[in-house]
């Protein structure tokens, strides 16, 4: 997997149960979950580390 699957994967599995009324909502909800991510280093890095990718930086 490519680091961007890796982190879609943990979003759709955060708001796989999500019973949205409209479109809007499940918008709202993914935009939460990104930043959420955002702003979780190690989340990012796991996600790189699986495809043995490294950031330069």
């Amino acid at each position: 997997m490519n680091p961007q699957e890796d982190i879609w994967s943990r979003v759709k599995r955060d708001i796989g149960n999500l019973a949205a009324a409209d479109p809007s909502q499940i918008t709202r909800a993914v935009k939460r979950r990104l930043k959420q991510i955002r702003y979780r280093p190690d989340a990012v890095d796991g996600c790189l580390a699986g495809t043995g990718l490294v950031m330069n930086g």
